[in-house]
């Protein structure tokens, strides 16, 4: 069964998320998910045999509010994500995917970085559709119902070759994997093109699928990789842009005040 560790993930309530956990459990971990509603979250985390910490990652106060209520935890999973159908600022003034998928589980990797041994980022193959504007993404002044998702996973992406480095001499490790094209609630719309992706999802693996190949990758040895589900895969140039890595970590600094 391997070491058991004591492993955090966020959105950790559906979808994903839930998958993750219920396979950490099984594989002896223990398992604290987060979720925003105490309810779905307390009655998944009963299911599952995980803990439950309420929280979610849509402004910087709820993420410092969350790094102080979070357990002892060496393995941090970030799951949690959105995919909105319109431009919409959090109370900080950043555009709302952009925060979620990006800010948050940078601010969460820097407050925490002193307490982990490993962080495992749960990505999308959509990067590479991707394309981040340091000037307009973190505002949602080109924002599009469709390629802002990619956007913003692609931001979060290019950070971790970056953390991998800046971890290398304290031994925390990190990876990246895309766990694949699965049906869920991500990116659920209204109206006739919500019917037609709502049967589309049908023909979709079911999300639970993404238990294994994500859960292998909390135990795994190794750092500032990619995988495709299970196989390790080189990130496409555009995911590899140290320029603008670079301006994206320093704006990110800057933005959330991170010392």
């Amino acid at each position: 069964m391997g070491e058991a560790l004591r492993v955090a993930v966020t959105g950790g309530n559906r979808g994903v998320g839930r998958a993750v956990a219920a396979e950490a459990v099984r594989r002896g971990h223990r398992v604290a998910i987060v979720a925003r509603r105490p309810d779905a979250g307390a009655a998944a985390a009963r299911e599952i045999g995980a803990e439950l910490v309420v929280g979610d990652l849509s402004s910087i106060a709820a993420v410092r509010k969350l790094r102080d209520t979070l357990p002892e935890v060496d393995v941090l999973v970030h799951n949690a994500g959105v995919w909105p159908s319109r431009r919409v600022l959090n109370e900080d003034g950043f555009e709302q995917a952009y925060f979620t998928n990006h800010l948050a589980p940078f601010l969460l990797n820097r407050m925490l970085e002193g307490r982990l041994r490993r962080v495992v980022q749960v990505s999308a193959g959509l990067y590479v559709t991707g394309r981040v504007d340091p000037e307009r993404t973190p505002t949602g002044d080109d924002f599009h119902a469709v390629h802002t998702y990619a956007n913003t996973k692609l931001a979060n992406l290019l950070m971790v070759p970056l953390f991998a480095e800046r971890w290398r001499e304290s031994g925390v490790t990190i990876d990246a994997v895309h766990p694949g094209v699965l049906r869920t609630d991500l990116g659920a719309r209204s109206g006739v093109f919500g019917f037609l992706l709502k049967t589309l999802k049908w023909t979709l693996k079911p999300a639970g699928k993404s238990g294994p190949p994500v859960a292998d990758l909390i135990t795994a040895d190794g750092t500032g990789r990619y995988f495709h589900v299970k196989k390790e895969t080189p990130l496409k140039p555009k995911a590899l842009d140290a320029p603008l890595a670079s301006r994206l970590w320093a704006d990110a600094e800057k933005l959330l005040d991170v010392p």
